[in-house]
């Protein structure tokens, strides 16, 4: 893996995203937050030629809704990657199976041509999914070795830890060319 990356969200208002191959933008959250600094960060990300990606953190409930509130407020462009947060929200709750493979499915419907992926902890991962449904491919979180997630299913995007406020992510592609090339196709 010589591909690395970051994800970012409000929290990292302003970030270096020099050297980097990828930079994951939190965009939206449930189906009514929008991050004020999606479109500055992204454009530092675009500035830098780093792949861009948004992600969508996502809540129990009105999954069509959010789905559609998320590809309508996502700063995306072609080329770009839109993902799938799922894990535990802010009041205890999660999204189903169900419903994570549907706001997938969803995303794809309305944004065709871009890669859909999501984006879970391996608990989720190993003990919430019963589908295997990534849609284009798994962008795991698991605080290990960087592209050595405790996982047997392919990924494409290892979150392996944090350092200097950001997130720190890898991705399974052997050099940034490719991943551009298969965020394109």
């Amino acid at each position: 893996m010589t591909v690395r990356g970051v994800d970012v969200s409000a929290y990292q208002p302003t970030y270096d995203a020099s050297g980097q191959g990828f930079v994951f933008v939190k965009a939206t959250e449930g189906h009514t937050w929008t991050s004020p600094v999606q479109a500055k960060q992204a454009a530092t990300a675009r500035d830098a030629g780093a792949v861009v990606g948004f992600y969508h953190f996502l809540w129990p409930g009105q999954i069509a809704a959010q789905a559609a509130y998320f590809v309508a407020q996502a700063d995306s462009l072609a080329g770009d990657v839109l993902a799938c947060d799922w894990e535990t929200t802010a009041d205890g709750t999660a999204a189903t199976c169900a419903e994570k493979d549907t706001f997938l499915a969803e995303v794809a419907r309305l944004r065709p041509g871009h890669r859909v992926v999501l984006y879970c902890n391996t608990d989720f991962w190993l003990h919430r999914d019963t589908t295997s449904r990534c849609g284009d491919g798994l962008w795991i979180a698991d605080v290990t070795t960087a592209g050595q997630p405790r996982i047997q299913h392919p990924w494409v995007f290892h979150q392996y830890g944090t350092s200097g406020g950001l997130d720190r992510d890898v991705a399974n592609f052997p050099a940034a060319a490719a991943l551009r090339t298969w965020a394109v196709g």
